[in-house]
């Protein structure tokens, strides 16, 4: 690319390393975006050499992303979202699509890339109505995250907690389950976790993962759907399940049926 995702901010350049792919740029350049840089590039073509659905499950993810959330700002009157590892900034984010049903909806993302950072500034636009604010944190330290976001969030109320295709990088399954266990611990009846994850499904996609976290980026752990249902525990799943994340209540569709890919989702209430 020509353009330097960061600008001329000093601070923000010096954090980050431009020499070993990293996957929210990765992601961001398969689905279009231009927040990446020439080793991102790289790492993305030689894994779609391999995957060649990669940007396919991309996509379907984020689609996933925007139907779950029109479900919940709509339909379950959800107000609040927590959005954990939100990543680059791309189109329709969390609090374009909730905002856009309801204008007073207040959202808090969650990241702790220094390139999402110097980004922020795209992610603090807000309706007037509402809010938008950006934490800097770990998902690894669940304390942290929830202090900060109960600046904006009224945890009396339900929130709407986002975990998207963030979870992989929690190496331990048990880990991951107990940080998912804290987060919801905290919300109040009525609230939802929203969640997806990349599957185990494809012996490509596995190859092509075990090459990518052999090159020195932080790895990412594929799991088996019936894993990523078990993030879900203690919560009552809503129709259709944990799916393929476009068998998740589809949008219709002028000809056939969604397509499967390798990313499993679904969304759960909190009674």
């Amino acid at each position: 690319m020509t353009d330097d995702p960061v600008g001329n901010d000093p601070d923000i350049q010096a954090k980050i390393d431009v020499t070993v792919p990293q996957s929210a740029r990765i992601w961001n350049y398969w689905l279009g975006g231009k927040d990446n840089y020439e080793v991102d590039q790289r790492a993305g073509d030689q894994f779609r050499e391999i995957y060649p659905d990669i940007e396919d499950g991309a996509r379907a993810a984020r689609y996933f992303l925007a139907r779950a959330v029109r479900h919940l700002a709509g339909e379950a009157g959800v107000t609040q979202f927590l959005d954990i590892g939100t990543g680059l900034p791309n189109v329709d984010n969390t609090h374009q699509i909730a905002q856009r049903v309801n204008p007073a909806a207040r959202i808090v993302y969650v990241d702790n890339d220094p390139l999402v950072l110097a980004h922020a500034r795209a992610l603090l636009t807000s309706t007037p109505e509402g809010v938008t604010h950006y934490v800097d944190a770990d998902l690894r330290d669940p304390e942290t995250i929830l202090r900060e976001a109960s600046r904006t969030l009224d945890f009396s109320r339900p929130v709407a907690l986002m975990l998207m295709g963030i979870l992989g990088h929690i190496e331990d399954f048990d880990e991951a389950r107990t940080i998912v266990r804290q987060l919801t611990d905290a919300l109040p009846s009525g609230s939802h976790l929203v969640q997806y994850d990349s599957t185990d499904t494809s012996p490509a996609y596995v190859e092509a993962l075990r090459l990518y976290n052999e090159g020195g980026s932080a790895p990412y752990i594929l799991r088996s759907p019936e894993q990523i249902a078990r993030f879900f525990d203690g919560l009552e799943l809503l129709e259709p399940g944990v799916v393929s994340c476009p068998r998740w209540r589809p949008d219709a569709m002028p000809v056939g049926e969604p397509v499967d890919v390798d990313q499993y989702g679904g969304v759960a209430l909190k009674r």
